[in-house]
C-alpha cells in the first residue's frame, strides 16, 4: 500500500479568503494544508500551519532530530526540568574540582 501523501493547497480567492477567514484557518490548521489566496486569478499569498512555517523557516539540522530521537527511545525526552536539575547537580558533585587557576599576569619587578 503506497504512503499516505499530504493533500494540496487549498486554493481560494482574496474575497473568500476574506469573507471566510476564521474557517480557512481552522482548515489550515486542522488539516495541516496551506491556502493560496488568489486575486484575479493570479497566487499572492499563502497560508501555512504554524507547523509547517516553522519547518520551513528553520529547518531541524540533522543533529536535533539524532539527538531527539535518541532522547525518545531512552525516555529521557520525558524528564522534568527538576529532574534534569538534578541530575546535572548530581553530575557536578561527582566530577574532581579543578585546582584554582593563577593570575598569568607578571609583576612589575
Amino acid at each position: 500500500m503506497p504512503a499516505a501523501t499530504k493533500p494540496g493547497p487549498l486554493v481560494v480567492s482574496a474575497l473568500k479568503a476574506r469573507s471566510n477567514f476564521g474557517r480557512l484557518l481552522a482548515r489550515v490548521d486542522a488539516e495541516r494544508r496551506s491556502l493560496v489566496i488568489e486575486k484575479r486569478g493570479i497566487p499572492r499569498a499563502v497560508l501555512l500551519s504554524i507547523q509547517d512555517y516553522v519547518r520551513l523557516a528553520a529547518p531541524e539540522p540533522e543533529i536535533l532530530r539524532v539527538v531527539g530521537e535518541e532522547a525518545q527511545r531512552s525516555g529521557a525526552s520525558a524528564l522534568t526540568s527538576r529532574q534534569i536539575d538534578s541530575i546535572i547537580r548530581a553530575t557536578r558533585a561527582t566530577r574532581p574540582t579543578r585546582p584554582a587557576r593563577r593570575n598569568r599576569k607578571s609583576k612589575p619587578a
